[in-house]
């Protein structure tokens, strides 16, 4: 699972406006504790005075932008499906010459955090074996995700069944990897790429979007 970092108050923030009069958090605020809450203790753990002893603010502050302990989860579940789920999709379709540009663009996604938050996904899908209307929105997101993929399968000349079998091998693997956490480095992974590309895709890699993917992987080594 992904290392989770404590998230950065807006007030303390040097990229952001500053704030003005008597607000000292902001609901992005209040929303990156609760996020980092849910990841780390699961959901029975976001509380609204514990988030609040947290952000060193009363409970009157989370009700300026949260109608309820109920709002304040519905909006983490609408912030979870923006960061990963229309993170998959958008990277999938993004456009790519061959099919192995395709595959490289959304194993993107699992090496970058700023582009898929591991920990965050995992964290739902804990909650959701508690609340059916969340294994819901889990059954729903993976139906999305995957016809993403078949759809990008498509696009690079497959046929409609073997697009599905491929794009559930690739995400399966892909979510499987991380739940199993398993642990190698950055290096044993690349060096199998070239296998693992052929195996899902079934043809011989492209060597340039091979190399391209690569140089991401060590420029994020590098910064993360």
């Amino acid at each position: 699972m992904a290392k989770r970092v404590t998230p950065l108050l807006h007030r303390d923030d040097p990229n952001k406006d500053p704030l003005v009069g008597h607000v000292k958090v902001t609901r992005e605020d209040w929303l990156n504790v609760a996020r980092d809450v849910l990841v780390s203790d699961g959901v029975a753990e976001v509380k609204v005075l514990a988030l609040g002893e947290r952000l060193e603010v009363s409970r009157s502050s989370f009700y300026w932008y949260f109608k309820s302990r109920k709002h304040l989860l519905e909006v983490l579940l609408d912030d979870w499906e923006e960061r990963n789920t229309k993170t998959i999709v958008d990277n999938c379709a993004l456009p790519a010459e061959t099919i192995t540009e395709a595959v490289c663009n959304f194993f993107r996604c699992f090496i970058d955090p700023a582009l898929f938050d591991q920990g965050l996904d995992f964290a739902v899908r804990e909650w959701s074996r508690r609340d059916g209307a969340v294994r819901q929105r889990i059954d729903n997101a993976d139906k999305t995700r995957l016809a993403a993929l078949a759809q990008m399968f498509e696009r690079h000349g497959y046929d409609a069944q073997e697009a599905d079998v491929r794009g559930r091998i690739l995400y399966f693997m892909q979510l499987g990897y991380h739940a199993l956490e398993v642990r190698e480095p950055m290096e044993a992974r690349i060096g199998r790429l070239d296998g693992y590309l052929e195996c899902f895709t079934g043809v011989k890699h492209d060597p340039e979007s091979l190399a391209d993917y690569k140089a991401y992987s060590e420029v994020l080594g590098k910064t993360t």
